[in-house]
């Protein structure tokens, strides 16, 4: 456990916070009043466009990263920094909590955890971190099952192991329609021998392990979304109970939608909901990308 030892009311009488990063993808309206993710709290994590940082969450970032990137324009990512989490931990402590899960982008994409156990270990009251070792929404579902957990009244060390099983559970795909953006960020140097040259390729990618990697490599759009769409549509019926599907967009929010609708066909999913692609990752992936998450306990082995 992170953070400083000090006596907590344990059981369902803790009271335990949830915070995660803005590469949990939640949809915009379960970030509302009434929303399924109002409670967790978002760090922001930094996109830089030209001299100018990005930091806020949806529309304040979405469009103007759109523009920049239908405009081959400098785009990067930063972590946000450990005084971030600071503020975050320290808000909570003085909320009275008791302790936080805070459920982060993987750290083998970000050295956002990093940041986040930096802070844990000086913060006023107890913080467990999870490095999910994923992104999107399969992050998001991660957090919303601490969440619930500590609802329930479970202790801080069982809502974080709720946090790291669910996101143990889940899997991330990516079509990517451009690598040029991954090339320009250098996020495709691990895969370059694997890839060539061949940059107008379609390329489906997998967080396997925490990282990023190819899958398979085609030559049009439309095979590349329905292969895609067969990938998610097995992973999905290899698992037991409910299952949730996200799918996420940057460009392209009708085709998302077209994709969500076939997969809830395809599959005996309990939800299939749509999201904007977090811009941190829609900064590499860049416009046109569209990501699927899913959420569920693995029937067999794999």
């Amino acid at each position: 456990m992170d953070g400083k030892d000090s006596p907590m009311r344990t059981g369902a009488s803790a009271r335990i916070a949830v915070v995660t990063d803005s590469a949990a993808g939640f949809p915009p309206a379960w970030r509302e009043t009434g929303g399924a993710a109002e409670a967790v709290r978002v760090v922001a994590l930094p996109v830089l466009v030209g001299n100018d940082i990005l930091t806020g969450e949806h529309d304040d970032v979405t469009a103007p990263l759109m523009l920049a990137l239908a405009a081959g324009s400098d785009v990067r990512t930063s972590r946000p920094s450990p005084g971030q989490f600071d503020r975050a931990y320290g808000h909570l402590a003085e909320q009275g909590y008791d302790g936080v899960v805070s459920v982060h982008l993987s750290g083998l994409l970000s050295g956002t955890v990093e940041a986040a156990r930096m802070a844990a270990a000086r913060a006023a009251l107890p913080v467990e971190v999870i490095d999910t070792r994923t992104a999107g929404m399969a992050q998001g579902r991660a957090a919303l099952a601490a969440l619930d957990a500590a609802r329930g009244g479970a202790d801080l060390q069982s809502a974080a192991a709720a946090a790291a099983m669910t996101a143990r559970d889940s899997s991330l795909y990516f079509y990517v329609p451009s690598l040029e953006q991954l090339r320009r960020g250098g996020r495709i140097t691990a895969a370059a021998g694997w890839l060539g040259t061949l940059l107008s390729v379609r390329v489906i990618l997998h967080v396997r392990s925490g990282a990023l990697v190819p899958l398979e490599r085609m030559r049009s759009a439309e095979r590349g979304l329905q292969r895609l769409e067969e990938l998610v549509v097995a992973d999905a019926g290899a698992r037991a109970g409910q299952v949730h599907l996200t799918v996420h967009h940057f460009g392209n929010e009708d085709e998302a939608l077209s994709l969500a609708e076939r997969l809830g066909a395809a599959t005996d999913a309990t939800s299939v909901s749509c999201a904007p692609c977090p811009a941190v990752l829609a900064a590499h992936a860049g416009l046109g990308v569209v990501a699927v998450t899913i959420s569920g306990v693995r029937s067999r082995a794999e």
